[in-house]
């Protein structure tokens, strides 16, 4: 049986939360460095490359594992670090090639393994929503960021709408513009390219 808390017991807990600041902090507010976040939106509008530049940001806080699940290593996804000066992280970022849910958890399983890690995309990993739950209830000091294609408006399949039901902050990501919604503040949206955003929303609207 699980413990029972008491009113003062909530009110009295600790969590680690990660002092963000700046855009960061008006779009999520302090998070903490555990649980579950997802980026979605539909193709070729900015998803990847804000994923990169929140997985840089993160870099300050923790170790950073990016697993390139959909295109690996390639030209594209190189083109986008450099656009972001990646090169600044040193050894704190680390790319892994379309590992799988069994080769990540003997990853996650290592001392110092990665505090973090980002799944692009959730699509391309064929993840089960109980290989979901077990990757966080087997690693509950760890946050995962799950990148996900979208049906309409949602992510696309019931296991991505399920993990972005249970996440505690969600990028929706269109236009070269991130809008947060999450658990712990925020909500203000990111720009991830100034000049494609403005094409697309107009600079009446970034």
């Amino acid at each position: 049986m699980r413990r029972a808390y008491s009113v003062q017991n909530v009110l009295d807990a600790k969590f680690k939360t990660l002092p963000f600041e700046g855009k960061w902090l008006d779009a999520v507010g302090q998070p903490e460095l555990t649980g579950t976040m997802i980026i979605y939106g539909p193709p070729k509008n900015g998803k990847t490359s804000f994923a990169m530049k929140f997985a840089k940001y993160l870099t300050n806080f923790g170790r950073v594992a990016y697993n390139s699940v959909e295109e690996g290593l390639s030209l594209s996804l190189r083109m986008a670090m450099e656009r972001l000066n990646m090169e600044e992280v040193g050894t704190r970022l680390v790319l892994l090639e379309k590992e799988s849910v069994k080769q990540m958890i003997r990853r996650l399983e290592r001392p110092k393994s990665p505090d973090v890690i980002f799944i692009d995309s959730l699509q391309f990993l064929e993840m089960r929503f109980a290989q979901y739950k077990e990757l966080k209830e087997r690693f509950p000091d760890k946050l995962f960021v799950y990148v996900s294609h979208v049906e309409g408006k949602k992510p696309e399949g019931n296991v991505a709408k399920r993990i972005w039901r249970d996440a505690n902050v969600a990028f929706q990501v269109e236009g070269f513009k991130s809008f947060p919604v999450g658990r712990y503040g925020g909500g203000e949206p990111i720009v991830v390219a100034e000049e494609l955003a403005a094409e697309y929303w107009g600079l009446e609207n970034l």
